[in-house]
């Protein structure tokens, strides 16, 4: 690649995605000019898509904050950094002393898992803050894969990813990897990977109402009625029951409850299922015998399965079916993926296992799942009061946007302007940070370090791959791991002191912790002797040099003289290949029986409203919807390269229906729903089903004070609008966003 001579390049992974490509990018000066794929990345050799190719525009948009906001006299103005922790430590503090901790609530949203700083600190924040009213992005998207995945292996982050390099046989359910690019499966160049799979031979099927770009490279398209992923499934399973095609293999020992599963299941056969799930019985059983026959074979479900009513029953089924025919934990099916910051792996025994509803919504009484409360019930612990415990008071909101994420943003924006306090940690004063009282700019992301904690725990081949910031920081202008840094010392009542006070804290309990362990590398020596020998030019730098050296590949603080640490990782600047992903069983279990729990009890609990769903038929319209390769939630909207073209809000609807109704392509449509009424055009496509409409996901930049100036030329509509939050799958808390009842009505026309 040519460069001007004052132009230079630098590695990057790119973080608009799950994928974790490795780019290298152009920088002239300060400003990166361009991005390309890094055909030397040990991942993904090469592979770019649009969102990475825009790298530069994102990093440089002239919106982005880069002072931080104070409101004074209320109006939110600039101020020096001083001040804002300042007024931070002024707003927190005194509604943690006068109502208790659980009065603050934390908000995390999806790309705190795209940082480091975002990995590093937000645990430290809320430990030190005592509280339960935790909220995250989770619970509008995943949240069910962590529940079934804590109640089959006892680990809420143990979650198996198809071997997609390996695999004869895949089927995908509520998945559209050639748009989104995979998740909860770190893969680039997923639209490669499932060509590939076709070129050798094998089977790809899926399962999604709408005939996406991923479903057109399928050999098998079903086009479910929305919502009734589980009732497939479960019909899947009881084929194999029925029909003697299960087999363990070597599960076998490792497994507990394959009979009082196959008694579960029976009601559910192909025949009762068709009709709700509007799939013929034929086809389920097809597609049951498929999977059992294939050499190899891998279940995946991802966003579309998981934002149902039977969310978790259907991440559970995904595994169940996995684990029937034997392809769970061997290459070619579903593994566990096994990363280099992973905990030392504890020999293999029984755990602690998993436990739901350990505390309970203060208004609501909705369980906690994974330590977390569901968004949705966001506004009603800020806006009701109770008996018993205080509102929610102030609010800690860090690289999220619910008003736009969560159901009903409406009543949510509200909520929001009644609270003491609430500082927002953001790049974009977007339609949740106009409300904060400090908005605090991390920098833009070319320069900050980047790890990937979460991803590498998902991706579909162990490796690891570091980078140190590419551009430097302006003089004065704080790292984003300083910035979460010192925002948690000002609300716990540290206000004032070093920042690298957090990270010495971290490294001095977790290698406190490690010396105890008996199947720890660095069991019996001393902790300040291990943290002498830590390097880095900072603080994350050091905790990844520890969080490094412990791990599964780790050197052990010179135990291993060929393990890895941070030293070794920045001198392979493409990465490190660790090797395709193994089997692993029985060691990631944590269960109390040490073993797979195929029929946990919640499980076993939630199964009757699942057999009352066979008799569910709608007869109206119902919502789904879609994600773009150009998008991210509502990350991406203000980038002009990222918008237009295909990717607008649309309400996509079949030609039938449109004609039903009396709606042409172009036209505007009001779309009504239990949480509100929105207006959109109407794309009429066949690439949704009959009965189906769907809007994407992250629109609606209308609302005033924002600061985000190209995506308000085409704001779109907020979908999640059309909900009123009380439709949560009970197990998860997580949000019914997919199959959703409304009713449609050309604009000026009567609903």
């Amino acid at each position: 690649m040519s460069t001007t001579p004052d132009s230079r390049t630098a590695l990057r992974i790119c973080p608009l995605c799950e994928a974790t490509c490795g780019l290298t990018l152009t920088i002239e000066g300060t400003r990166v000019t361009k991005a390309r794929g890094d055909r030397d990345d040990v991942f993904s050799k090469g592979f770019i898509c649009p969102k990475g190719a825009s790298f530069g525009a994102a990093d440089g948009d002239p919106d982005r904050l880069r002072t931080p906001l104070v409101r004074k006299n209320g109006e939110l103005r600039e101020a020096t950094w001083a001040e804002a922790f300042d007024a931070v430590a002024a707003g927190l503090r005194p509604v943690v002393e006068a109502h208790g901790p659980h009065a603050v609530g934390v908000v995390l949203g999806n790309p705190n898992v795209h940082t480091m700083a975002g990995a590093l600190y937000p645990p430290v924040l809320l430990a030190g803050l005592g509280t339960r009213s935790l909220f995250t992005a989770s619970t509008v998207d995943q949240m069910p894969k962590h529940v079934s995945s804590g109640l089959l292996y006892g680990d809420a982050h143990a979650i198996p990813v198809p071997d997609l390099d390996r695999t004869d046989h895949l089927l995908l359910l509520g998945a559209n990897p050639l748009e989104s690019n995979g998740s909860l499966c770190t893969a680039p160049d997923f639209p490669g990977k499932l060509k590939a799979l076709k070129a050798r031979g094998g089977t790809l099927t899926v399962v999604d109402p709408r005939l996406t770009r991923t479903a057109k490279l399928a050999d098998r398209h079903v086009a479910i009625r929305p919502g009734t992923d589980a009732l497939l499934l479960a019909a899947m399973a009881h084929v194999l029951f029925e029909e003697d095609l299960v087999d363990l293999g070597d599960l076998t020992p490792n497994v507990l409850g394959v009979e009082e599963l196959a008694e579960a299941v029976r009601e559910f056969s192909p025949e009762a299922v068709a009709g709700a799930c509007d799939v013929d019985a034929g086809a389920i059983r097809a597609m049951a015998r498929e999977l059992a026959a294939a050499p190899t074979a891998a279940v995946y479900g991802r966003i579309g399965s998981c934002t149902v009513p039977h969310g978790t029953l259907a991440s559970w089924l995904v595994d169940v079916l996995n684990i029937l025919t034997g392809n769970l934990d061997r290459p070619g099916g579903a593994l566990f993926p096994l990363a280099a910051t992973d905990k030392t792996p504890r020999p293999a025994g029984p755990g602690r296992g998993f436990a739901l509803g350990r505390w309970h919504s203060r208004v609501s009484g909705h369980p906690e799942a994974k330590g977390e409360l569901p968004l949705s019930a966001l506004a009603e612990e800020i806006d009701t009061a109770t008996p018993e415990g205080s509102p929610v008071r102030a609010l800690v909101v860090v690289a999220a946007n619910p008003v736009l994420s969560a159901p009903d943003g409406d009543r949510l924006d509200k909520a929001l302007d009644s609270l003491d306090f609430m500082v927002s940690v953001d790049p974009y004063l977007n339609e949740t940070a106009r409300h904060a009282d400090v908005v605090l700019p991390p920098p833009s992301p070319s320069q900050a370090p980047h790890f990937d904690f979460a991803f590498n725990a998902f991706a579909v081949r162990n490796q690891v791959r570091y980078n140190r910031a590419a551009v430097p920081l302006e003089d004065g202008r704080p790292a984003e791991t300083e910035i979460l840094a010192r925002l948690t010392l000002a609300a716990t009542g540290m206000h004032g002191a070093d920042p690298s006070a957090v990270d010495d804290l971290v490294i001095g309990q977790t290698l406190g912790k490690a010396v105890k362990e008996a199947h720890s590398p660095v069991h019996g020596r001393d902790p300040e002797e291990l943290a002498a020998l830590l390097t880095g030019e900072s603080g994350p730098e050091r905790r990844l040099d520890m969080m490094l050296r412990l791990g599964p590949y780790g050197d052990g603080f010179g135990a291993d003289p060929d393990g890895l640490n941070l030293e070794r990782l920045l001198a392979h600047p493409h990465g490190i290949d660790l090797g395709p992903l193994q089997p692993r069983l029985p060691q990631p279990l944590k269960t109390v029986s040490g073993k797979v729990e195929l029929l946990p009890g919640p499980i076993v609990d939630d199964l009757p409203r699942l057999r009352t769903a066979l008799r569910e038929r709608p007869d109206g319209l119902v919502l789904i919807g879609r994600r773009h390769l150009r998008s991210n939630n509502s990350w991406l909207h203000n980038v002009p390269a990222l918008t237009g073209g295909t990717n607008r809000c649309t309400l996509h609807i079949h030609p039938e229906d449109a004609a039903r109704l009396d709606i042409t392509d172009g036209d505007a449509v009001r779309i009504k729903g239990a949480g509100g009424e929105v207006t959109a055009p109407a794309e009429v496509t066949d690439g949704v089903r009959r009965g189906v409409v769907s809007l994407p996901h992250g629109w609606g930049h209308d609302r005033p004070g924002t600061r985000m100036s190209h995506a308000a030329l085409d704001p779109g509509v907020n979908v999640n609008q059309l909900l009123d939050g009380s439709l949560l799958d009970p197990l998860s808390g997580n949000a019914v966003l997919n199959g959703v009842p409304v009713e449609l009505a050309r604009a000026g026309a009567t609903l």
